[in-house]
């Protein structure tokens, strides 16, 4: 269900072998605590089971299947069946047969796809079920289902044939320009090993053409209880789901005679191997250096450490990587370095850059001497108490927030265990044991890592480049003297920092003079003496978390064509800057240990602020707030780079124009009416980019706060913090200016419009449908519309999937906008075979057409509201949830009660109003775009 990818640039996990072992204690010798809470415990027949209580969300548990069971343990005859084996436990179990799994779940509240789903890797198959606790009948059931994925699908063969389809699908999204070029470099990395032949997604004509007891054979080997796990975390009562799993799991039986559990491996056979590849629709150059080392395990004290001193180092490299584009001529468009996980037993420091222009010498000779600084000189001690500092602030965060941690996140770190065989320490564990030892953490130790991490044994190398390059591309010898040769002349990194405040004299700021209470939603409104207002809802969701957003009307539409593409780009110039005598690079040193960060930018109607910090630091946040309207910086080094970087990654595009681009480029200029001013940026534009013009419109934005409203949403009291709002918000710069939105008049066209794109060499299809027009913007229409687009994707999905066995997913997206128009639009789009196309449209207009005769069928109205309510629920708790609903209420003068309104809304969701609401939305104005692969 989940399509999985092998990413090759990995982010870091834990690996070090530490040589500095504290003398009165040996710390290899201790293991890691499994968190106290989690109760665990084994069946006879060899299944294991974590239980833990969790109280956030409330009523709501999370379960999960893990399966020591992934692709590597296919045969040749089996090559992508544990996917489709994972695909069949939806379509037919013992207690839920065909599709009754799904349509239960759905009728319960649970969303196939955005919260019912399952993954399939190499090494094993993950089954997510996410369930309320406050109906007994549903957790059961959900239980049940859990049961039944472990040994009772009916793998019927109808219904395996009906899925072929599916399942291919699927593997036609994945198809492209870096599919080809893994399959290429694959084999080259992987050492030919296992890994490198058994791609989770398999092989095409397997998937047509394997035999019911091929399939059967994978699912009876490995679907055994000793390979398996059951996780259950959330609202529950840890005592009965014990009792449950006790009953419903001990029964099931191991086979006789087993088959093997193969523990594969890459080997790592010394040397470097480099792959240069090329492929006709790879948009730019990309170069990849892979230092690979055996996986370390986070099982023993000292494991911990070791991976504590790895995050250090991976923190101050990327830091000084991070600066490197911070100049008028950065060497690269993107580049990063550090150690993680890769794959198997495998872990790997890696190299990455997207080389700019082309120049694969400048980019990666600029990656090699970042890292060869590093592993000549280490870093300083400046720099490691920064890392310190920071990785404490994550620890303590984690810590304070230990109460009211989401459940998802605490299973999936329960998942990691089981298919680690590690355990899952408990947050006051991890933090005491930052507390205890990363002082200990001595700068000569984190420095002796480049010479651990970073060899010249187990090297691979990969280019990935577009195909019109192939004669200019260095050659692999050219390659092997780079990496050989590169660094050996670097000097040390010199770390500067400004050592002053942010601000030089702290504003007096200006009173409260109006409040307004609405009880109602919580709320409380402060209007300062400068104009400028504040909507406050304090709430104990989260314990060390305040969100923050504000906006005003203005917009880059109040600018003429000849500024357009300067007002597109003004606020990310400004950002770029740093505040008032910081530079981007000091404004992060400085922010070390403070957990405090916002952002400006403007959109065609607005200018925006967002951010957030945790209560200590709230005042830190105003502060930078509060400089973003009186001292932004102007960078033009920075700008420089930044512009001359987006340049080149437009010429990559235009020179190579991917199927995608092409595409997505057609359809927004259709939905444009190809409007000049949404056309997608081009290089030549941007060469006319006026950096001073930009950074001029955005202090014009930022001129006048008067007409701002900001909002503050998470744990605060609203005496407490008046004052300091207070101090900020009321000397935020007031003229008073009387200035609204401008509407450009831009609409899509009227009329029914047909467009096939033909780009790519791949055997696929994208389609997109799209209806809009004018809108009343009644919140009982917009209720309408998300009413529609929802009974719209269960009938798509159960007609174009189930029945037609023609996508892998299809999108219904009901939308609506009053500004700066009141607008509404549908979209569905969908990907398939290019033969299938008109089939699948018209299917899709028949389904429409059902809808506007007869309305929608009553079970997926009642699957909309049980999924609205569900969500809704959890919304309620959600910080980030109330603050962008309190901005787009006030925005458009909406009423903020109208979320406890919701369940009268919905009551007026109905078959006939479903098909009243096709019929005034599914008009006339009717988009149909296609791409299709290029005439041969």
């Amino acid at each position: 269900m989940k399509k999985v990818t092998t990413l090759i640039a990995v982010v870091a996990l834990s690996f070090i072998s530490s040589f500095s072992v504290m003398a009165q204690e040996d710390l290899s010798k201790k293991l890691l605590p499994m968190d106290p809470k989690v109760k665990t415990g084994i069946l006879p027949n060899g299944l294991k089971y974590y239980i833990m209580k969790n109280a956030e969300p409330k009523n709501r548990a999370q379960l999960r299947l893990m399966v020591k069971a992934g692709s590597i343990l296919e045969n040749d005859e089996q090559q992508g069946l544990a996917h489709f084996m994972e695909h069949m436990n939806f379509n037919g179990t013992k207690n839920f047969p065909k599709n009754e799994l799904v349509n239960f779940l759905q009728k319960s509240g649970v969303r196939f796809g955005a919260d019912l789903n399952a993954y399939t890797g190499f090494d094993e198959t993950v089954y997510m079920l996410p369930v309320p606790t406050d109906s007994i009948e549903v957790f059961k059931k959900g239980m049940q289902i859990l049961e039944d994925w472990a040994h009772n699908a009916t793998l019927e063969a109808s219904e395996i044939d009906k899925e072929r389809g599916v399942v291919l699908e699927e593997s036609r999204t994945g198809k492209g320009a870096q599919a080809r070029m893994r399959d290429k470099f694959f084999p080259i990395i992987l050492k030919n090993s296992q890994y490198a032949k058994r791609l989770p997604i398999g092989k095409d004509d397997i998937l047509k053409n394997f035999k019911y007891d091929v399939l059967k054979q994978f699912h009876q080997d490995f679907y055994r209880p000793n390979l398996e796990a059951v996780a259950v975390v959330g609202d529950v009562d840890v005592a009965m789901v014990e009792k449950m799993i006790i009953e419903k799991f001990s029964g099931i039986q191991n086979p006789i005679n087993e088959k093997p559990r193969t523990k594969y491996r890459i080997e790592l056979s010394g040397g470097t191997d480099v792959a240069i590849i090329t492929d006709p629709e790879q948009p730019n150059t990309i170069v990849q250096i892979m230092h690979k080392q055996e996986k370390r395990k986070d099982v023993t004290y000292q494991d911990r450490r070791d991976g504590m001193v790895r995050s250090l180092f991976n923190q101050m490299l990327s830091a000084r990587i991070q600066e490197l584009t911070q100049k008028a001529d950065p060497p690269f468009q993107f580049g990063y370095a550090g150690y993680g996980g890769f794959l198997g037993n495998l872990d790997a420091f890696n190299s990455v850059v997207v080389a700019k222009g082309g120049n694969v010498e400048k980019g990666l000779k600029a990656i090699l001497e970042e890292v060869a600084r590093a592993k000549k000189f280490g870093f300083t001690a400046s720099e490691l108490q920064r890392a310190k500092t920071q990785y404490m602030v994550g620890q303590e965060q984690a810590f304070k927030e230990k109460d009211k941690t989401d459940s998802e996140g605490l299973i999936e770190g329960l998942v990691g265990a089981f298919l680690e065989d590690e355990n899952l320490t408990s947050t006051e564990f991890s933090y005491e044991f930052t507390k205890q030892y990363l002082e200990r953490v001595k700068l000569e130790e984190v420095n002796a890592l480049g010479n651990l991490l970073i060899t010249d044994d187990n090297r691979a190398v990969i280019l990935m480049a577009p195909e019109k390059d192939k004669a200019t591309l260095p050659t692999e010898a050219q390659i092997r003297e780079w990496l050989n040769g590169t660094g050996k002349d670097v000097t040390a990194y010199v770390d500067q920092t400004v050592d002053k405040p942010l601000i030089a004299k702290l504003p007096t700021g200006s009173k409260v003079i109006a409040t307004k209470q609405i009880p109602e939603v919580g709320l409380t409104e402060f209007t300062f003496a400068n104009g400028v207002k504040a909507v406050l809802k304090p709430t104990d969701f989260k314990n060390d978390e305040i969100l923050i957003g504000g906006y005003s009307f203005g917009g880059t539409n109040l600018y003429g064509d000849k500024d357009a593409d300067n007002a597109r780009v003004a606020s990310t110039v400004a950002s770029l800057g740093g505040l008032g005598e910081f530079s981007t690079v000091n404004l992060r040193k400085m922010m070390t240990g403070k957990v405090a960060r916002i952002s400006p930018y403007i959109t065609g109607t607005s200018e925006n602020i967002t951010g957030s910090s945790s209560p200590k630091d709230f005042e830190t946040a105003l502060q930078m707030l509060y400089s973003y309207f009186t001292q932004p910086r102007f960078d033009a080094d920075v700008v420089k780079g930044f512009l001359a970087n987006q340049r080149d990654n437009l010429i990559s595009q235009q020179k190579t124009l991917t199927p995608e681009k092409v595409y997505g480029d057609s359809l927004n200029a259709i939905l444009s009416n190809h409007a000049p001013r949404n056309a997608p940026m081009t290089s030549e534009r941007m060469d006319k980019i006026d950096a001073n013009r930009a950074f001029q419109i955005y202090k014009e934005r930022f001129a006048d706060a008067s007409d701002f409203t900001f909002f503050f949403v998470g744990n605060f009291k609203n005496e407490e913090i008046k004052p300091l709002l207070e101090k900020y918000l009321g000397a935020l710069p007031s003229t008073k200016r009387k200035e609204t939105y401008k509407d450009l008049g831009i609409r899509s066209p009227k009329g029914k419009i047909e467009k096939t794109v033909y780009k790519g060499t791949e055997p696929k299809a994208r389609v997109t449908l799209v209806w809009a027009g004018d809108f009343d913007g009644t919140t009982e229409s917009e209720t309408q519309v998300e009413a529609l687009s929802e009974v719209l994707e269960i009938k798509l999905t159960e007609t174009l999937r189930e029945e037609e066995s023609g996508v892998y997913g299809v999108g219904v997206s009901g939308s609506t906008a009053k500004i700066p128009a009141k607008r509404y639009t549908f979209r569905i789009a969908f990907g398939c075979a290019p033969e299938n196309v008109e089939k699948l449209v018209n299917r899709t207009l028949a389904e429409i057409q059902k809808v506007k005769e007869k309305g929608a069928e009553q079970t997926d109205i009642d699957k909309f509201k049980a999924e609205t309510k569900r969500q809704t629920e959890t919304q309620l708790r959600d910080n980030g949830f109330w603050v962008n609903y309190l901005q787009s209420q006030y925005q458009e003068g909406d009423d903020v009660k109208y979320i406890l309104k919701e369940e009268e809304a919905l009551k007026k969701v109905t078959v006939e109003s479903t098909k009243t609401a096709a019929k005034k939305y599914f008009a006339d104005n009717q988009i149909k775009v296609i791409l299709l692969p290029e005439k041969k």
